[in-house]
């Protein structure tokens, strides 16, 4: 499996440096934003005066082959909504969705038998119908390697053996070989992130310990990934735009994970005004070294998709 990390001297080793990447054959790579519901993405992603039926999922589904799943890890997902999801994206054939796993499996040390039989529900539905990529185990920064946690981590990976896992870390004590064996070991998946690197937060990388690879972006807003001050908005955490030349090394990561995995997925998390829309429809540009069809709505609001759209705009511009 490939492996990205940095040598002794800082230097980031395992990703090419070419300006784009040679386009990802051996996967299926599917990019997509994190979650669908969010009320400033009307007149963003989503059009102002949304026609009647609509549904956002449907909508998205049109631009890209995956959505994550965020509601689920506050709650576990309900079979009917379940069902409708999967009938809201049928008309994508190579659609699937990720899915967060209940944060009482990541951050509460004592999750049920009935807290596990709740989560099946919904995400058999999904399974079921084969729109399960996979699930994501993400556990928090304050989750630091130690034999408490690592016998933790092997009993819910254990409970969910049947699932397509992925696990996201945040702290660096879990960037060791010790780790990705046993995730090798057990066929899932390490989830390599962007996420503001401060202390041992754990550094950028292109790991493939599974089948399924993983890449999350949640922006570089070192100002307020930790500010937990009531003044400062919870989507400031979020509020922040890749340029080209931030995604690009990413773009690179992903090719690199997709030569040997049999399904890869990239979640933009950095979800404010849906530049993680943005930043995903860009990547899949990079990725396929071709232009890609563009919301409406978004190539207003971000006038820099007008170089990678595919269709004109609907209306003509006075600029």
């Amino acid at each position: 499996m490939r492996r990205a990390g940095k040598q002794s001297d800082g230097t980031e080793v395992g990703v090419k440096n070419e300006s784009a990447p040679a386009p990802a054959r051996s996967a299926n790579v599917r990019v997509g934003p994190a979650g669908w519901s969010y009320a400033d993405w009307s007149g963003y992603a989503y059009p102002s005066r949304k026609p009647k039926g609509f549904h956002e999922a449907t909508y998205l589904a049109e631009f890209f082959d995956t959505i994550e799943i965020n509601t689920s890890f506050y709650n576990p997902i309900q079979p009917d909504h379940a069902k409708l999801w999967v009938e809201r994206v049928s008309e994508n054939r190579n659609f699937v969705f990720t899915a967060k796993m209940w944060q009482k499996f990541t951050h509460d040390p004592s999750p049920s038998d009935g807290d596990e039989k709740q989560v099946r529900a919904g995400f058999d539905v999904l399974r079921e119908a084969g729109k399960l990529g996979a699930v994501l185990l993400q556990f928090p920064f304050s989750f630091h390697r130690t034999n408490e946690t690592t016998t933790y981590l092997e009993g819910v990976l254990r409970r969910f053996a049947d699932y397509p896992l992925v696990v996201e870390v945040r702290h660096a004590t879990w960037n060791v070989l010790e780790v990705f064996e046993l995730l090798r070991e057990r066929g899932v998946g390490f989830c390599n992130i962007d996420q503001p690197v401060i202390g041992r937060s754990i550094a950028p990388s292109a790991e493939l310990t599974g089948p399924v690879g993983y890449v999350r972006l949640h922006g570089r807003r070192y100002d307020t990934w930790f500010n937990d001050e009531a003044m400062v908005p919870s989507f400031e955490r979020y509020n922040y735009l890749y340029s080209e030349e931030e995604l690009r090394p990413w773009a690179m990561r992903t090719a690199s994970i997709a030569e040997a995995a049999k399904d890869v997925f990239v979640i933009t998390n950095n979800h404010y005004q849906a530049k993680g829309v943005v930043n995903a429809l860009q990547l899949i540009s990079m990725l396929k070294e071709s232009k890609v069809k563009v919301p409406e709505p978004l190539r207003i609001q971000y006038p820099e998709l007008e170089k990678i759209a595919s269709e004109r705009p609907k209306e003509p511009r006075l600029f």
